[in-house]
């Protein structure tokens, strides 16, 4: 216990990673070149308009940590040898956001739809929930910002944690399979990344402790549980997987992905043109504004099945024995967390 704790402890070296992560994305989304994607219309007529250059972020980082490990300016390993850390420091940093962001609120006396504070006299539930749309800073759009932050953060601590896998000579194919996985779908995140704009937690959820935490600690920490449960547990644990197993992991992980991109690409393409074919065919709407052809026809969320496949996906790479904890963990991870 005593121990877990001395790990839990954020450090000066800890801290000095988050804020040049966060630094670094604040100048890159500012300045990279990239699609601006206009918001939905808000309830007073304004939009917001996002730049969608998550990708070329996400290039340039990977490329310039590459460059600073080849000249030994950077350990691979950094990340996965001060997870614990890591997790602790971005929690107390997700905490004190928060509450910066409610006094905030409440000092605001802006009428817009995006920064009218919203009180419902309960101080936890306005803190939990938050209590402004869409909050920035420095131009800033603090609610993309955190979704793009969780979903790198999640990438690089995989590229680290592969890295000491493979320093330490303990690279299995559970590893290679897991990683494989997450890369593909958070390049597919990024390369998508205006759909994020047309999601339920962008247009119509207040930035509080929920989504701050949901997306700079549940995102990438719980993602990666499949190699944080326990001390890194694809690390300690070789799990030697028949090739029919691989094979189905992929089946499996292939099938996901095509019913949830695909569901997820007719929502935002409905949104953003009611009238667009789907499937070939006009699209039948209930009530107005409810999606009912392609995938949407066939069940009311079929992209949460698609999540409930990836997450499976991702998970069964730690074998049958330990897939329901980590299983688990990763599929209520993608019903909060993502959304999209």
């Amino acid at each position: 216990m005593f121990s877990l704790l001395y790990d839990l402890a954020p450090s000066w070296t800890s801290a000095a990673i988050l804020w040049t992560f966060f630094i670094y994305l604040a100048i890159a989304g500012s300045i990279l070149p990239g699609k601006v994607v206009p918001g939905v219309i808000l309830s007073d007529g304004t939009r917001l308009h996002y730049r969608c250059n998550g990708l070329l972020s996400l290039l340039l980082l990977v490329g310039l940590l590459g460059i600073g490990v080849w000249m030994n300016y950077v350990s691979p390993t950094a990340i996965s040898e001060r997870g614990l850390e890591l997790l602790s420091a971005t929690f107390i940093f997700s905490f004190l956001v928060t509450m910066i962001l409610y006094a905030a609120g409440c000092k605001s006396r802006n009428q817009g739809s995006s920064l009218k504070p919203h009180f419902t006299g309960n101080f936890i539930y306005d803190w939990w929930f938050g209590i402004q749309l869409n909050p920035q800073f420095m131009g800033i759009d603090m609610k993309f910002f955190f979704v793009r932050a969780g979903m790198l953060g999640w990438l690089l601590i995989n590229l680290s944690i592969l890295a000491k896998s493979i320093r330490d000579a303990n690279l299995s194919q559970s590893m290679i399979l897991y990683q494989l996985f997450c890369v593909l779908y958070i390049l597919d995140y990024f390369f998508y990344e205006e759909y994020m704009t047309s999601t339920w937690d962008i247009i119509a959820e207040r930035l509080g402790f929920m989504l701050v935490f949901g997306d700079l600690v549940w995102i990438p920490f719980t993602f990666s549980i499949q190699k944080v449960y326990w001390g890194w547990w694809l690390l300690r644990n070789k799990v030697d997987l028949t090739t029919a197993a691989i094979i189905a992991n992929c089946f499996v992980f292939l099938v996901g992905y095509r019913v949830f991109r695909g569901a997820n690409k007719q929502k935002h393409v409905f949104k953003k043109n009611p009238k667009e074919l789907i499937w070939g065919k006009p699209p039948k709407v209930v009530g107005g504004k409810l999606l009912a052809s392609g995938y949407w026809g066939i069940a009311r969320h079929c992209n949460y099945l698609g999540d409930f496949l990836l997450a499976l996906s991702f998970s069964l790479p730690c074998g049958i024995s330990s897939v329901l904890l980590s299983y688990i963990s990763s599929y209520s991870t993608s019903m909060e967390g993502k959304k999209r």
